[in-house]
């Protein structure tokens, strides 16, 4: 007969890399059963995007057998936490939204933006979009879907958009409703108007995480979105240049002022460094050299990654394939690292802090 007991030490040899503890002090393990020569136990992750979630398998089932025997049988389910339930009338199935942002326009936001999506679709989670650059919408270009309109339906006298499917991402976009080539001049509460109904009226279902590629700059569609849904963290993303970074500032400044209080993820550094095709090895610094990573270092925000600039990079997002679907390529493993660690850098926010409020009117 296997003991339980000695299961349960054999499990707390495995530690979570993010957090340096014991998965069963984590409370990582779940359902715990034994029967003959069987075990069996729900492995709970903190998210089920998380990049460890095979290796750390793998070492609690030679955990297991090392202390038990090596012809005991091992049965493991990976799963993951399941969210408090909130009262949130907007996304109230959508457990992390992140919002990508950056100061200035030209820094390849909404590049990242997307290639984020992907990433962390190609990680096992189940992923949206949502276009929320009201004056710029990229995302139908993107993703090849400049034809597509979305399905919409009845329900009472409600009309719910349907979002479309590509990539196994979800996406909405105010580009799939306006016409390509009609310039758009919306003021701000007409365009936040807009934006309030993909949100709200989108049938986004259970998602675990959202990604909104906001409009550059700072403004009122970020009020927009703080005012009506908690936004888990932001990403911000620069270029090394400093007078992109003089714009990272007041991105940086923006959500962490006291009255909106969204904490920040990370930052992305793009085009940090050009690599031509033909010298893959080689790095010409044009914009500068380390510029978003100082800034993060000065003031202690995680560097979530350095994007090199490929000509690919630009290549696949006006073909509608987003480089992120390659990860074998460079600028696909670049994308690939920078949403593991985004996903780790969400985990390690949602245990360490309480979930953001949205922010209240003053109306």
């Amino acid at each position: 007969m296997i003991e339980k007991e000695k299961v349960i030490n054999a499990l707390k040899t495995v530690l979570d890399p993010d957090f340096n503890k014991d998965i069963v002090s984590m409370g990582m393990v779940d359902n715990l059963e034994i029967k003959d020569n069987t075990v069996s136990f729900d492995f709970v992750l903190t998210t089920i995007a998380c990049p460890f979630k095979d290796k750390m398998k793998e070492q609690a089932i030679q955990a297991i057998k090392q202390s038990v025997g090596e012809n005991v049988e091992v049965n493991v389910k990976l799963t993951s936490q399941k969210e408090k339930q909130r009262d949130r009338k907007m996304l109230p199935g959508v457990k992390n939204i992140i919002a990508v942002v950056s100061g200035k326009g030209g820094v390849g936001k909404s590049t990242v933006a997307a290639n984020l999506a992907v990433s962390i679709a190609k990680l096992g989670a189940s992923v949206g979009l949502l276009d929320a650059d009201i004056y710029g919408p990229s995302v139908p270009i993107m993703f090849g879907l400049q034809d597509v309109q979305p399905e919409a339906y009845m329900e009472g006298e409600k009309t719910v958009i349907v979002p479309v499917e590509k990539y196994g991402i979800k996406t909405l976009s105010i580009g799939f409703f306006v016409d390509p080539d009609q310039a758009l001049a919306w003021r701000g509460p007409l365009a936040g108007n807009y934006l309030t109904q993909l949100i709200s009226d989108g049938d986004w279902g259970e998602l675990d995480y959202l990604v909104i590629d906001m409009p550059p700059g700072t403004g009122d569609i970020h009020l927009t979105i703080v005012q009506n849904i908690p936004v888990t963290g932001v990403v911000i993303v620069t270029t090394p240049q400093e007078v992109a970074l003089v714009d990272v500032r007041k991105a940086h400044t923006f959500f962490t002022t006291e009255s909106i209080n969204v904490p920040i993820v990370g930052i992305v550094e793009n085009m940090s460094w050009f690599t031509p095709a033909e010298l893959p090895n080689n790095k010409y610094y044009i914009f500068g050299n380390q510029g978003g990573k100082k800034y993060a270092e000065e003031h202690g925000i995680f560097l979530l990654g350095q994007i090199p600039l490929v000509q690919s990079i630009t290549q696949s997002g006006d073909v509608g394939k987003p480089a992120a679907l390659d990860a074998t390529s460079i600028e696909g493993a670049a994308f690939s690292e920078m949403s593991k660690n985004v996903v780790r850098q969400v985990a390690k926010r949602n245990i360490s802090m309480k979930p953001t409020q949205v922010v209240k009117t003053n109306d």
